[in-house]
C-alpha cells in the first residue's frame, strides 16, 4: 500500500471510531422497552436509568402515550391516573431526558398508535377519546349491525364487554385510521410531542388493526363508501345505496378486494403523515416501529404493511416483535423481518419477559450473528421484576454488553 494509501485508510478508520464514539449508525443500540409503569414516580425514573446504565444498555423506548393518554405535559390527552399521587409539575417524559441523556442514554418516544384503551377498565376522564369521539373507535364486523349509534349510551359499553370475550386476541379498544378526525388527533399529538421534546426517536406500536375483521364502524364504511361511489354509473351506485339500508356491509361485500386494500391503505396513509410531522420537528430523530415479524401475516392479517413502509423510507428502523421461545422459531422471525427490511435497519425485538436469563442471552447471542443493528428486550419492568431476582438485568447485562 503506498504512503497516501495508508494515509486514507487511517483517516477512515478514525472517522469510523468517531462515528461510533458519537452513537452514530456504526453503534450497536442495546435498547430496553420500558413500559409506562416505570414512569409513575421520580424515583422509579431515577432506578430505571440507573439499572439500564449498570447493565450496559444505550437506549431507553419509553412507553409515553398507553392507552390514549400522556405521560408528559399533553394539551391534546389527559394524565392518567397512575400519576394522580404526583404533583402536576412531574413531566415523566421531561424526567427520563433529563436522567437518560445526562448519563449518554439515548430516549425514544414509544406512542401507541391505534390502541387507546384497555378494555376491563375503559377511561372515565371526559376527555379521553374513548368517550369524547367514541365514533373514531374500531368496531369488529360482529357488531357492525347490532351496535347501534356511537353516541349512544351503550355503545362503548358494548363494544367493551365484546372486547374482554375476546381478550385472547384482542387486546383493547383501537382507534381507527380512516376516519379524519382521528387521523387528524393522533398526528397532532405526535406533533406536539416532538416539537416540546428532545426525543433521539418516536417508536409507534400498536399501529396496526386488531385483525381483518376490523374496521367496521359506521366512520370506516361510510369513507369506503364514498371511495367507491364516485367511480360507479349511477344505476349502480344507487342500486347499492337502496341495499344498504338494510345491509350496512353490501359495499365491502361487493368489493371485497379493495375493502383489504382500503384499510390497508390508510393506515400507511397515517404512517406517512406521523413521519413527515417527525421529520419537519425534529428531523435527526429516528422513527422506528414495532412490527408483526412474519410479513405475511402482518400485511395479511394485521394490515400492517410494514415492508411497504420500508421500501418508501416512512420507517428508519424495523422492531420485529420476535418472541418466540425456542431459538430456531426466533432465528426464523428475525430472517424473516431482516429480508423484507429491505435494506433498513432491523433491531430485533425479544421477549425476554418470557425467557430466563440464559436463554435471553442465547437469543441476543442469535441477533447479533445474523447481522442485526441492535436489540430490544421487552421489557425493563419484567427484567427487574422481584421474581427474576434483584440482580438479573445486570446478570445479563454483563454478559451480552460487557458490564
Amino acid at each position: 500500500m503506498s504512503r497516501a494509501g495508508r494515509v486514507t485508510f487511517l483517516v477512515i478508520l478514525a472517522l469510523a471510531a468517531a462515528a461510533v464514539a458519537a452513537g452514530g449508525a456504526a453503534r450497536e443500540v442495546r435498547g430496553l422497552w420500558v413500559v409506562r409503569t416505570s414512569l409513575a414516580s421520580p424515583a422509579s425514573i431515577a432506578a430505571m436509568v440507573a439499572a439500564a446504565r449498570g447493565a450496559g444498555i444505550n437506549t431507553l423506548v419509553v412507553q409515553v402515550r398507553g392507552r390514549g393518554d400522556a405521560y408528559y405535559a399533553s394539551r391534546l390527552e389527559p394524565r392518567p391516573p397512575s400519576l394522580a399521587a404526583q404533583p402536576a409539575s412531574f413531566d415523566p417524559l421531561s424526567a427520563v431526558l433529563r436522567e437518560a441523556h445526562a448519563r449518554g442514554l439515548a430516549v425514544h418516544a414509544w406512542v401507541n398508535v391505534n390502541l387507546v384503551a384497555d378494555a376491563g377498565d375503559p377511561p372515565a376522564d371526559p376527555r379521553h377519546i374513548v368517550n369524547r369521539q367514541p365514533e373514531w373507535l374500531m368496531v369488529p364486523i360482529e357488531l357492525a349491525s347490532a351496535i347501534g349509534d356511537p353516541k349512544g349510551e351503550g355503545f362503548v359499553r358494548t363494544l367493551a364487554s365484546w372486547t374482554r370475550s375476546q381478550s385472547a386476541a384482542v387486546e383493547g379498544l383501537f382507534a381507527s385510521p380512516i376516519p379524519s378526525g382521528a387521523a387528524d388527533h393522533v398526528t397532532s399529538v405526535v406533533r406536539d410531542l416532538v416539537t416540546r421534546y428532545p426525543v433521539d426517536g418516536v417508536h409507534f406500536d400498536y399501529v396496526r388493526y386488531p385483525g381483518a375483521s376490523f374496521d367496521y364502524s359506521r366512520e370506516a364504511l361510510r369513507a369506503f363508501r364514498d371511495d367507491v361511489a364516485g367511480e360507479l354509473p349511477r344505476q349502480d351506485r344507487q342500486a347499492l345505496e337502496r341495499t344498504e339500508r338494510a345491509n350496512p356491509l353490501i359495499w365491502t361485500r361487493m368489493y371485497p378486494q379493495r375493502w383489504e386494500a382500503f384499510r390497508r391503505a390508510r393506515l400507511t396513509a397515517l404512517v406517512r403523515r406521523l413521519r413527515a410531522v417527525v421529520a419537519a420537528r425534529r428531523p435527526k430523530a429516528i422513527v422506528s416501529a414495532a412490527v408483526v415479524p412474519d410479513p405475511e401475516t402482518a400485511v395479511a392479517a394485521k394490515y400492517q404493511d410494514w415492508p411497504a413502509w420500508a421500501a418508501a423510507g416512512l420507517i428508519d428502523v424495523l422492531c420485529p416483535m420476535s418472541y418466540a421461545t425456542e431459538l430456531g422459531a426466533f432465528r426464523q422471525q428475525v430472517e424473516s423481518a431482516r429480508s423484507a427490511a429491505r435494506g433498513r435497519r432491523v433491531w430485533a425485538g425479544i421477549g425476554a419477559y418470557r425467557l430466563n436469563g440464559a436463554d435471553t442471552l442465547r437469543q441476543i447471542q442469535e441477533a447479533r450473528a445474523l447481522g442485526v443493528d441492535g436489540v430490544l428486550l421487552f421489557s425493563y419492568d419484567s427484567l427487574v421484576s422481584p421474581a427474576r431476582g434483584p440482580d438479573n438485568l445486570s446478570r445479563i447485562g454483563a454478559q451480552a454488553f460487557g458490564q
